[in-house]
């Protein structure tokens, strides 16, 4: 026979899955003895027949055929073993992971197990109360501050890491999670507040986790907590979106596949995911756009024509938003509302100016089509307003439409920019700029257009103005008397991106 301590060291699991495998009765319950001879250090062993090692390794195989760990328990003869799930119930096991039946209304909200959804920098946009009691040990709410919501902090904290072996089994499927999106030299960068030994256990458990294929949805047996804190086998499934990853808990259920044909309505899950977001305090960068003399364009085109032109201009802009990760806010007439929000791999301000001025070589484009279609020299400008603060971004809900917004004067700054902005010109704050790192800032060309001594209108890069200073004959509009002093200037090019580099 072979103890449980070998068996572990020969087939590569953990003691928390060989547990799991127990659990689920793909490995018989072993014989438990003291150990003699060498083995004496410890009080109780755990015995299996030699066979174990064959069984665990043609589990490992059907792993990577994408069997679930209840259909590798089917696949090995589980179905003979339904007496013992249902004693396992009694005990206090599967069932206790939800006061609900498996059978359910296909909810979000409803999931029988711990469920919850991170961004991704790994911060938590979504949870339900399964998931605040069972993984992250919270009886109240969960931190509003974005940053303070890290799914990989919060399992570091004293409330989920007082066992270092159930914590390095909780956070593997999740760094290996991570590892499809975050080198490690992200992952430095994002944790790099913590202490040297959490970001050693960090990058050990990083270093660990086998790479992931291109696969949207992948799962990991786990040993979760049930409500009454009992360590009960289960699959955690994991499923990538642009916005984020998905995590949800699945008690083993033998008989059903209802997660798996609920996570396969991929749209549906996301859609309820962005409509269930929680509401948090973030950093942002917040553009607003406006199509200039949108109602005289739209006198000189049939209205066929004008709908036609809008969606256009909206078609077009939706992949290079999706390029530099902008959240649509909203569209209102001819204008529209995009979020940037804080990346893993990139400058979120960065990417609003970038996309700021992608968005302005579009518009080249579609002017030039239409002019050749139309006959006519109307120029079409997208102009742009951008200001970064740090708000608190929710959505509201109305007859099935979702739109999200931020709150306070950031967007209401970016608006009055945008307002202020002429010729599809982008103006910026200073504070944004001056929030960019200098050797990025350099890349930057931005400044503000003054006139020369002999009337001569030059582009002095590198400086500011205030907003009150540039209006025609010093004539403030009511709309600009709060921002008349903030100091704002035009930004006009972007070096170092290949996309804004190239000649039109």
């Amino acid at each position: 026979m072979i103890n449980s301590k070998q068996l572990v060291e020969i087939t590569g699991i953990s003691r928390a899955t060989l547990n799991n495998y127990v659990g689920l009765g793909i490995l018989p319950n072993p014989v438990v003895r003291t150990p003699a001879g060498d083995e004496a250090r410890a009080t109780r062993l755990g015995y299996f027949d030699d066979e174990a090692v064959d069984i665990i390794q043609k589990v490992q195989a059907l792993k990577k055929e994408g069997l679930s760990m209840a259909q590798i328990a089917k696949e090995l003869g589980k179905q003979n073993n339904d007496d013992k799930v249902s004693s396992a119930g009694e005990q206090g096991s599967l069932t206790n992971f939800s006061d609900q039946n498996i059978t359910w209304d296909e909810s979000i909200d409803n999931l029988p197990a711990p469920a919850y959804m991170v961004n991704n920098n790994f911060e938590l946009i979504w949870w339900n109360d399964k998931a605040a009691q069972q993984v992250f040990h919270y009886s109240d709410d969960l931190p509003g501050n974005l940053e303070a919501r890290n799914l990989i902090k919060l399992l570091l904290s004293e409330k989920s890491a007082e066992n270092s072996d159930k914590l390095r089994e909780l956070l593997l499927p999740h760094l290996t999670a991570g590892k499809k999106r975050l080198t490690q030299q992200t992952l430095i960068k994002i944790y790099s507040s913590l202490s040297s030994e959490q970001l050693g256990f960090l990058k050990d458990i990083y270093n660990q986790a086998e790479p992931l294929g291109k696969e949207p949805m992948t799962h990991f047996p786990i040993m979760l907590d049930d409500a009454e804190g009992n360590p009960q086998p289960a699959d955690l499934y994991v499923c990538f979106y642009r916005e984020g990853i998905f995590f949800t808990y699945s008690p083993v259920n033998l008989e059903s596949d209802y997660l798996l044909n609920f996570l396969s309505k991929r749209n549906f899950v996301i859609n309820e995911l962005m409509k269930k977001r929680k509401p948090h305090l973030t950093d942002v960068a917040v553009m607003v756009a406006d199509l200039q003399n949108s109602t005289r364009i739209c006198s000189e085109l049939p209205a066929e024509e004008y709908f036609e032109l809008i969606n256009n201009i909206w078609q077009e802009s939706e992949s290079v938003f999706r390029k530099y990760y902008g959240t649509y806010g909203k569209h209102v007439g001819d204008g529209m509302v995009y979020y940037f929000f804080p990346q893993p791999d990139c400058d979120y301000r960065l990417n609003a100016i970038a996309c700021s001025l992608e968005l302005k070589q579009m518009m080249r484009k579609i002017t030039q089509r239409w002019q050749a279609r139309k006959g006519w020299f109307s120029d079409l400008f997208l102009n742009i307003g951008l200001n970064v603060g740090q708000e608190w971004f929710g959505s509201y809900h109305a007859a099935g439409h979702v739109e999200f917004t931020v709150l306070g004067e950031t967007i209401n700054h970016a608006s009055r920019l945008s307002d202020f902005a002429r010729g599809g010109s982008i103006w910026a704050t200073k504070s944004m700029l001056n929030q960019i790192p200098g050797k990025n800032r350099n890349d930057i060309g931005f400044g503000i257009t003054r006139l020369a001594n002999n009337g001569e209108s030059v582009f002095v890069t590198d400086t500011y103005a205030s907003l009150g200073s540039m209006m025609p004959d010093g004539v403030i509009a009511e709309k600009y008397e709060q921002v008349q002093m903030m100091p704002i200037t035009e930004i006009r090019s972007m070096s170092g991106n290949e996309a804004l580099d190239r000649e039109d």
